[in-house]
């Protein structure tokens, strides 16, 4: 499958593959399941082969859209109307269009866009399953007659045919089709040899003969003879009539293609047909002469298209008029003669007066550095010569009545790399984009994508190869200096591109770049202020000057968060931070830049635990690569309070590597800094809680991450007392969520409740929207536990609406996890796994490991309520292979594990299993964790005939879920259901039900034992 720009759409796994191809093999009909399903799986189905279908639906869903595969009575049919193509279609239709053809060529070339359509085999992956054969042999039949048509159609036109490679190719794979060996004689024979292609239809003749006993039809034996006699007939068709010869032009012939710019060409042509004054504007080497002669060649008038390069030229009106004058070939008459225009005729009055009556495109090329002159003159010729169309580019637009101005940007990152790949493979020719890709991305980022600098780039690779040629991008202006022969002087080297652009500014001007260059990533209007205001520039002047640098294409002005932000491409940057360090001013403007972002960090702090969180989380992230920078230069106690500032910032986005490495430079030892030590992975990081309250607390919520939850609740409840000496409410209801979570781990239903519900009130008090989601995970357990899963829905969604307000993708992925579990308790297995895997490439997209785990844990669960035993024990082991897990991690997969054995009726894979969770749970003291392992130890029982033992635990488990009074809710007692009929069915009822009453007698502890003691036994045994 390929998307509408052509890149392959990726759709998952082969099974998901074999559904599709079953699909469209039988289009617009229904396919019923148990045909899908003896298809995808033959004799070997899943053990819920129903549900295992419904899970590949789902995935062929999430890549076609949910209308694209319909249920209906019938089975499963795949929708495709108008809006979607399907190659074996098109290939249908335009082979049929090009049958209706008599001219050859025109007929070769609709065949040869029919044979672009093919990519590969027709259905590749599953062309040898017998549902999939009869389709796939049929269009591979088809494919071979349009081969063959289409050599014969380019024969017939005149076209040459290489009669090696392709055509003796096929000949050899297809030995037998007389057709094929035919059109290959002929291209032989027309390439002057003879003796082969009299060989090659012998060869013919003898395969015939031996094999089917048959001799060749008439037209092969026709051509042998014709080949024989030398038949005028053969010899090639006449070339094709030249074209038309354009219109008059000097539009120089391009000697590479022009990449990238289709959309742009197309643009600019349909401007020239709507008006008559069209600017091409952009920074340097963007390569707007290039478009607009593409362009000039597409929308050349009658008159045609003249192209006047005004890079050279100095002067007035009168000597522009005069330079373009010359590239018309306009002459001035002689005085006395007819036609004379008099010495009053200035040279505009007299270019005006030789355009009056012509219909010509003129392309003005570089108007900037003439941009008053330019404009005068085009309003002159404009208004005398109404069939005159007029085409410039500059890096500053003309500013005339009637212009229409057309932004040229820098190319996309996929064009860019094709330019640079292009470009190196011609100068160097063992480079090879597959081998170096990440290198050629790295540099066309660097480059910003502007098409000059990447040519000139490119033509280093011989050199330095495309990785070294990355690494040394620091040094861009020497590095990139090779000089392009033939160009103008302001094209030969990187530096002479913006040197050009430079000699052109004011010296305010130059002022304002070159301090502009400290910022990383842009600025916005205040920032411009604080910075670039100083010795030379007033802070009035600051955001006039720097609308002249945009006009002049040297700023890059773009829309915000909160307003305008300027941003330099990355070598003008370089160029002007050079420019800044030659007039000594790089310290001091730097030191301005660090007071800037300190101020703003500070102010920030206090305002990301309010009402105004949200503001001031997008502004801090807008700022991000301006807040590092600051950090780069400044002094120690400067850098610690800008560390101390950006805590939160780096706490809410989930910064936890990068906060851990900047108090490490900037602030080590410390609370927080030990804090982001254990929320990224180091869990024997501690420090004594004291000091300032909140700081105490982060370092309580890192211990609890860390898994150490006594640690965590001590230093919690030292940040309580601390909070309530200070009176600070947000404090307080911090101290409340983090105890929230560690009751909900201990399974502490009542603490869940009031710890839980008076934060999240306060922090709806207060305002913040991320403390009320800390909330949300051990309230909507409670809501589960209870079997209250309408409410459990509703927190999770007002949690999921919370996290995507802020941005927070991580807790946005935690969300949709929790959703997806709630659809698994509820049986819709497709919402499920749909939740669960927009959840899990979130975590993954992003690098959260916790959340991406907790996605991969809910479709490990799915598969295994789904009956695909396979996947769920792939999936679990996968985790446990690639991912930590925390203790009550760990407990879940090895009980799920020991249920997908079970289940197999592996008793001894279940029993070792359940025996680690057992142990697992005994260590955590978790009562609802013991009573999960007592259920999975119970199935262990049932499986191997020791019906009373089962039931015994079952009655255990049960009782230690309502003592803490989360009895299993109706949802989540499959397992506990099937281990039930199975064991009372071999006991009856009555023994059933007397074992199970003297379990839920049992206190747990003991129970846990008793299970224990069975495992030993059995493995010993």
């Amino acid at each position: 499958m390929w998307d509408d720009a052509g890149a392959p759409v990726a759709v998952p796994e082969a099974k998901v593959r074999a559904l599709l191809a079953d699909l469209l093999v039988r289009p617009g009909a229904a396919v019923s399941a148990d045909r899908l399903i003896d298809d995808l799986w033959g004799d070997r189905p899943p053990g819920n082969p129903a549900n295992a279908l419904q899970a590949k639906v789902s995935m062929l869903r999430r890549v076609l859209g949910r209308d694209r595969v319909v249920r209906e009575a019938a089975g499963y049919r795949l929708v495709l109307d108008d809006s979607v193509s399907v190659d074996s279609e098109t290939f249908a239709s335009l082979v049929q269009r090009a049958r209706t053809m008599d001219d050859p060529r025109a007929r070769a070339a609709v065949l040869a866009e029919a044979l672009g359509l093919w990519r590969g085999p027709a259905f590749a992956d599953v062309a040898d399953e017998e549902f999939a054969r009869t389709a796939a042999d049929r269009l591979d039949d088809r494919h071979l007659d349009v081969l063959e048509e289409h050599a014969e159609a380019s024969l017939a036109a005149g076209d040459h045919l290489p009669p090696a490679g392709g055509l003796a190719d096929l000949v050899a794979r297809h030995p037998l089709r007389e057709r094929l060996r035919v059109v290959h004689a002929k291209a032989l024979y027309q390439a002057g040899r003879q003796g082969e292609a009299l060989e090659t239809l012998a060869d013919l003749r003898k395969l015939l003969a031996d094999e089917l006993g048959v001799d060749p039809g008439p037209e092969a034996a026709a051509l042998h003879e014709a080949i024989l006699r030398q038949d005028a007939s053969l010899a090639p068709a006449p070339p094709a009539a030249p074209e038309k010869p354009p219109a008059a032009t000097n539009l120089p012939v391009s000697l590479t293609g022009l990449v990238g710019r289709g959309a742009c060409l197309a643009d600019v042509v349909r401007l020239l047909g709507a008006t008559r004054l069209v600017t091409l504007v952009g920074p340097g080497g963007v390569g707007k002469t290039r478009l607009a002669v593409e362009s000039a060649r597409g929308a050349a008038g009658p008159d045609g298209a003249w192209l006047v390069e005004l890079t050279a030229l100095h002067g007035g009106v009168a000597d522009l008029a005069q330079h373009i004058a010359a590239v018309l070939g306009v002459r001035d008459e002689l005085p006395g003669t007819a036609g004379a225009w008099g010495p009053a005729a200035d040279p505009a009055g007299r270019l005006a007066d030789a355009l009056r009556d012509r219909r010509i495109l003129l392309v003005l090329d570089n108007c900037e550095h003439v941009v008053e002159e330019a404009a005068e003159l085009v309003a002159l010729l404009l208004a005398a010569a109404p069939g005159l169309r007029v085409l410039a580019t500059s890096r500053e637009p003309l500013a005339v009545d009637g212009e229409t101005v057309y932004q040229v940007e820098p190319l996309g990152e996929d064009d860019a790399v094709r330019l640079f790949a292009e470009r190196a493979a011609a100068s160097a020719p063992g480079f090879s984009l597959d081998r170096d890709r990440d290198a050629v991305a790295e540099i066309c980022r660097r480059l910003d994508g502007i098409p000059l600098a990447l040519e000139l780039a490119a033509t280093r690779v011989r050199a330095l190869g495309a990785r070294e040629l990355a690494a040394r991008l620091g040094d861009r202006f020497r590095v990139v200096a090779a000089e392009r022969r033939g160009a103008p002087a302001r094209q030969r080297t990187l530096r002479a591109m913006i040197d050009w652009s430079w000699e052109l500014l004011t010296p305010s001007e130059r002022i304002v770049l070159r301090r502009l260059a400290v910022h990383r990533d842009g600025c916005d209007p205040a920032a411009a202020e604080a910075v670039c205001a100083c010795g030379g520039v007033h802070a009035t002047e600051v955001l006039g000057l720097v609308t002249r640098l945009v006009d002049r294409s040297l700023v890059v002005m773009a829309e915000g968060p909160d307003g305008p932000r300027y941003r330099l491409l990355e070598s003008v940057a370089a160029y002007a931070l050079e420019r800044l360090d030659e007039a000594e001013e790089l310290a001091a403007t730097r030191d301005r830049h660090l007071r800037h972002y300190l101020a703003l960090a500070e102010t920030a702090e206090p305002l990301l635990r309010g009402p105004e969180q949200r503001a001031w989380l997008t502004r801090l992230d807008t700022e991000a690569a301006n807040l590092r920078a600051a950090l780069e230069n400044t002094s120690a106690s400067d850098a610690a309070r800008m560390v101390t500032a950006l805590t939160w910032w780096w706490l809410l986005r989930g910064r936890f590597h990068e906060a851990r490495g900047a108090l490490a430079e900037h602030a080590p030892g410390g609370l927080l800094h030990t804090a982001f030590a254990l929320l990224t992975g180091d869990h024997t990081a501690s420090a004594e809680p004291d000091g300032e309250g909140r700081a105490v607390w982060l370092y309580a919520y890192g211990l609890f991450h860390a898994g150490r939850p006594d640690a965590s609740r001590e230093a919690n409840a030292r940040a309580q007392e601390l909070f309530t000496e200070n009176g600070d409410r947000w404090g307080t209801a911090a101290a409340l969520a983090l105890s929230a979570m560690h009751a909900m781990n201990a399974g502490d239903l009542a603490a869940i409740a009031d710890t839980g519900e008076r934060a999240a009130a306060l922090f709806r008090d207060l305002g913040d929207r991320w403390g009320e989601l800390q909330t949300v995970l051990p309230l909507a357990n409670l809501a589960e536990v209870r079997g209250d899963y309408a409410e459990a829905g509703r927190l999770q969604s007002e949690g999921l609406g919370i996290a995507r307000d802020l941005g927070l993708r991580a807790e946005e992925s935690e969300r949709l996890s929790g959703l997806g579990r709630l659809a698994l308790l509820a049986g819709d297995a497709e919402r499920a796994h749909d939740l669960h895997e927009r959840a899990r490439r979130l975590a993954a997209e992003q690098g959260y490991r916790y959340s991406e785990v907790y996605a991969l844990v809910g479709l490990a669960l799915g598969a295994r309520r789904s009956g695909d035993l396979d996947d769920a024990e792939a999936r679990l082991l996968a985790i446990r292979e690639g991912h930590e897990s925390s203790p009550l991690g760990e407990h879940l997969m090895a009980a799920e594990l020991g249920f997908v054995a079970e289940l197999r009726g592996d008793a001894d894979a279940a029993l070792a299993h359940q025996r680690e969770g057992l142990a697992i749970a005994v260590e955590l003291a978790e009562p609802r964790s013991l009573a999960l392992s007592l259920e999975g130890m119970a199935g262990v029982s049932a499986l191997v005939g020791d019906a009373s033992r089962a039931a015994l635990l079952l009655g255990a488990a049960d009782a230690a879920r309502r003592a803490v009074g989360a009895p299993l809710p109706s949802a989540e007692r499959g397992d506990v259901d099937r281990i039930t009929a199975s064991a009372a069915f071999a006991l009856g009822d009555a023994a059933f039900a007397a074992a199970f009453e003297e379990g839920a007698r049992l206190p747990v502890d003991e129970a846990a034992r008793l299970a224990a003691d069975q495992a030993v036994s059995r493995a010993a045994g």
